[in-house]
């Protein structure tokens, strides 16, 4: 039985499938052998356009080298893997869905112009900042009524299940990875009584995210107890193994009073249940207030673009909001790979160019382009304090090499570097001079600057920045400062580094 349970599982079917397309892609050249040169021909000359409109449009020109080198070396294959992997935002009837809505959903997110009138007669130093995350990037600065970080996702799993405990109207999740296990067994059990009780309960996890931890089957299974789930983005073995654009957010909203966000997936590893990678340092954030709309918003628009159902978002705005102490500025955002605008990467930038004293970054991965770096170093030199931290215990070892492999040209320019030693970091957080940080879902990686959907939360003049700072310095102590001499390498395996960077974009 467990025989034939593994030969039918997902993956083998997923492996199955693509060995007949590489055989079936083997025969059509062969059928096709006459012309073949003819073939070779036209995509050597559509290559070079491809990288004639790469290099004219590139927002990151350094991580898009490698589709340039790709295609000069091996124009057939690499011209086909660039239309198979850039074409999912143009064939995807789930990505011309989500566009729209998103410029739909546009007019959900207004700005309260004494808020920002506020800010800017405050903080004029720091008003360009504020008019990009409002107007150009599209996400209001609310007064920030109530926000809570809790360090571990130990500590704030418990916080969770209150207050989905204490719903009356609706709960929505949306998760990269969600895992049975202790942790989605309390969440779901909750999610069950909660949709007996009449509320509106839904569910979305990404389809890649959840790909080793839930069946296929399973949505359907949630359907069957009640609760609305939507697979993001299911992978489709026939048109395209390699979907490329993941939704890495973590998202709960409860009534419209309180959402949930942070690094923190539905998995037990991410609650030191389970412990796979040493001790799992991560973060899970509470908001509460107005602010509690924006991610009402995000939430929304995602799931009607896969499942069509709600016309007016505003029945679900919370019109008595958890009154809380006023308590600085907040500003919930979210990333998307559907637009020219790079929301992220902007608001990590303008933090690291406008911090004075210092900037302290966790994250998990770090795979950056030379803008980035170049960024990191001239903040040192210009007497910043710029500390990373990465993990000390890989969860990817390829990816972790390539994280280190940066080590030594940032060591060199100022920035400190620290491993945590106990385990794996997986908090994706930027705090700078006591009065600015951003905590979310974005890594310092291609993927989450450019390809998948995330999210973040952007915090400023709040008491809570010194508790992110606080946490920041509590894990340090816990961690192994970087030293030059440390990030010597062989000559081969710098050589190997260097080509596994180019292709980092990928990983």
């Amino acid at each position: 039985m467990k025989i034939l349970k593994y030969l039918f599982n997902r993956l083998t079917f997923m492996i199955v499938v693509v060995v007949v397309e590489v055989f079936l892609l083997l025969q059509f050249s062969h059928w096709f052998g006459s012309v073949a040169g003819w073939i070779e021909g036209v995509l050597r000359v559509f290559g070079v356009i491809i990288v004639m409109y790469i290099v004219k449009n590139s927002k990151h020109l350094s991580s898009d080298m490698m589709w340039i080198i790709l295609i000069m070396i091996a124009p057939i294959l690499g011209t086909a893997l660039y239309l198979f992997l850039a074409g999912n935002l143009f064939v995807s009837r789930t990505f011309r869905s989500l566009v729209k809505t998103t410029e739909e959903s546009r007019k959900y997110y207004v700005q309260d112009p004494n808020v920002m009138k506020e800010l800017e007669e405050k903080f004029p130093e720091n008003k360009g900042q504020f008019r990009y995350i409002s107007t150009s990037a599209g996400f209001p600065f609310y007064e920030n009524t109530g926000f809570d970080y809790y360090p571990l996702g130990d500590i704030g799993h418990p916080v969770m299940l209150e207050e989905m405990r204490k719903a009356e109207k609706y709960i929505f999740l949306e998760y990269f990875i969600i895992e049975e296990g202790k942790m989605w067994d309390q969440m779901l059990e909750i999610l069950e009584e909660k949709v007996k009780q009449g509320l509106d309960v839904r569910v979305m996890y990404d389809d890649v995210g959840s790909f080793m931890t839930l069946s296929a089957s399973y949505a359907k299974q949630l359907e069957e107890k009640g609760i609305k789930c939507i697979p993001f983005n299911r992978i489709n073995p026939i048109l395209g193994i390699i979907m490329n654009h993941r939704d890495h957010r973590k998202i709960m909203v409860i009534d419209g009073k309180v959402a949930f966000s942070g690094g923190v997936n539905l998995a037990d590893e991410y609650i030191n249940v389970k412990v796979i990678h040493g001790h799992w340092k991560d973060n899970i954030i509470r908001i509460t207030g107005k602010a509690v709309w924006s991610y009402t918003v995000m939430f929304l628009t995602h799931w009607n673009a896969l499942h069509p159902e709600d016309a007016d978002f505003e029945k679900f705005r919370c019109e008595d909001p958890i009154p809380g102490e006023k308590d600085g500025y907040i500003a919930p955002y979210g990333e998307t790979p559907l637009d020219s605008e790079i929301t992220a990467q902007n608001i990590y930038m303008s933090i690291l160019n406008q911090a004075e004293d210092y900037c302290y970054i966790m994250t998990p991965y770090l795979i950056i382009d030379t803008e980035f770096i170049n960024a990191l170093i001239l903040a040192a030199k210009s007497g910043i304090d710029v500390r990373l931290m990465t993990p000390g215990v890989p969860d990817k070892k390829i990816v972790w090499e390539i994280t280190r492999s940066y080590y030594r040209q940032l060591i060199q320019g100022g920035v400190k570097i620290y491993e945590y030693t106990p385990g794996f970091v997986h908090a994706k957080v930027f705090v700078s001079d006591d009065y600015t940080a951003t905590v979310g879902t974005v890594n310092l990686d291609y993927r989450s600057l450019y390809l998948h959907f995330e999210n973040g939360t952007y915090l400023y003049n709040s008491k809570k920045v010194l508790e992110i700072k606080e946490d920041f310095l509590e894990t340090q102590a816990k961690c192994h400062q970087v030293t030059l001499e440390e990030t010597r390498n062989r000559p081969l395996k710098e050589l190997v580094l260097a080509f596994l960077r180019l292709f980092a974009p990928m990983m």
